[in-house]
């Protein structure tokens, strides 16, 4: 086969810029910024269509699910309005729940039915339908990244979700601004929208956001690089020595096993540990293999009613105990008082508390005898 590498090319002539570079958001040639900034080409036009109308005609459909009935239906004329300017039609099935985009006689662009095939995919993940419209426009691309496979546990998967989005929002605003793409956490997949460049980026931190790695990492390098990308003199150095390396931590809880074996150095042996008695060597030394059925049965019986008395007494223990009386204060006196007299025989002697005890028992006679006389 004949090389077709050095033939004539009529439509690449010297009139074409193909190094023109513009800003994704103003449209305006900046050449300045070609690090920060995506390649764009001038729009496609009518009048750039050559060939004239399609001969086949390409259409793509997607379902969408139950609770995105009433939204599709209150924004499909912006999208009907946004697919005509390409001449795309586009239809709405609410029977079956499927959204449907096909090229018409009046398709001139054939990446277009491409931005629709993508414009209702995201329509379908819940992005708003004015955001999603974007998509029609060059230098915009999206990406659907799934995000249930990649973690098994669901527990362990709405943590990690929830990491992607940070206390009020605040990371996934974070991750917007610093990558310059649009994302939506919806379920089981995070919709991402924005130049090629973003993209690749977003699809990194939320692959290793699910694999353990928060996404505060990733955004600290992306605004360090952009502090780099402002410097003309970097521009061909290596950024490595002024990126951060962070350490990973092995920081896993393993539980301790109930049974510690002992691991520690024993006398070397030939020999193998004694294999384990079976169930039937064990009936075998008490005696229970030779027994006959109803002797196996009666002695069954017996330690059935043995257990049983066991449980009889222990619960009329504790019976007992509720109707136990308890300890009174007259009780609780006395032997204070005798465990005083010992404490005293031991520091001062037996006279002085047997001198005390009766000027004791004398006022307590007079008091009775005080008493007596008044009734």
């Amino acid at each position: 086969m004949p090389s077709t590498h050095n033939t004539d090319k009529p439509w690449d002539t010297d009139d074409i810029d193909k190094w023109k570079v513009f800003d994704p958001l103003t449209h305006e040639k900046s050449p300045a910024h070609q690090k920060l900034t995506s390649k764009q080409i001038d729009p496609f036009k009518p009048e750039d269509n050559v060939g004239g109308t399609f001969t086949e005609e390409s259409s793509f459909k997607t379902l969408f699910p139950k609770y995105r009935e009433v939204y599709l239906r209150e924004a499909w004329p912006l999208i009907t309005r946004s697919l005509e300017k390409f001449g795309i039609a586009c239809t709405l099935d609410l029977v079956e729940g499927s959204m449907e985009v096909k090229t018409t006689r009046k398709t001139y662009d054939p990446a277009s039915i491409l931005n629709a095939r993508d414009l209702i995919k995201l329509l379908a993940r819940s992005v708003p339908a004015p955001q999603a419209v974007k998509i029609l426009e060059d230098g915009v691309a999206c990406d659907i990244i799934k995000i249930r496979n990649l973690v098994r546990n669901k527990e362990r998967f709405v943590k990690r979700r929830q990491r992607i989005l940070g206390p009020n929002g605040t990371t996934l605003k974070a991750l917007e601004l610093l990558t310059q793409c649009y994302l939506l956490v919806q379920g089981n997949t995070v919709s991402a929208m924005g130049p090629y460049k973003g993209l690749k980026e977003v699809r990194r931190i939320i692959e290793d956001c699910m694999a353990n790695i928060h996404p505060i990492y990733h955004i600290k390098e992306l605004m360090i690089k952009r502090e780099l990308a402002k410097d003309p003199e970097l521009a061909g150095e290596s950024w490595d020595r002024f990126l951060p390396h962070f350490k990973k931590r092995n920081l896993s809880k393993r539980r301790v096993p109930f049974k510690v074996k002992d691991k520690s150095k024993k006398v070397y042996t030939p020999f193998p540990p004694p294999q384990e008695k079976s169930k039937v060597d064990l009936q075998i030394e008490s005696g229970e293999y030779f027994l006959g059925k109803q002797a196996k049965e009666r002695r069954e019986q017996e330690e059935r009613v043995e257990r049983q008395r066991e449980r009889k007494e222990e619960k009329k223990r504790e019976r007992e105990m509720e109707f136990k009386a308890p300890v009174e204060e007259d009780e609780k006196k006395e032997k204070k008082r005798k465990s005083d007299r010992v404490e005293r025989k031991g520091e001062g002697g037996g006279e002085a508390v047997a001198k005390k005890d009766k000027k004791e028992k004398k006022s307590k006679r007079k008091k009775v005898k005080a008493d007596a006389m008044e009734e």
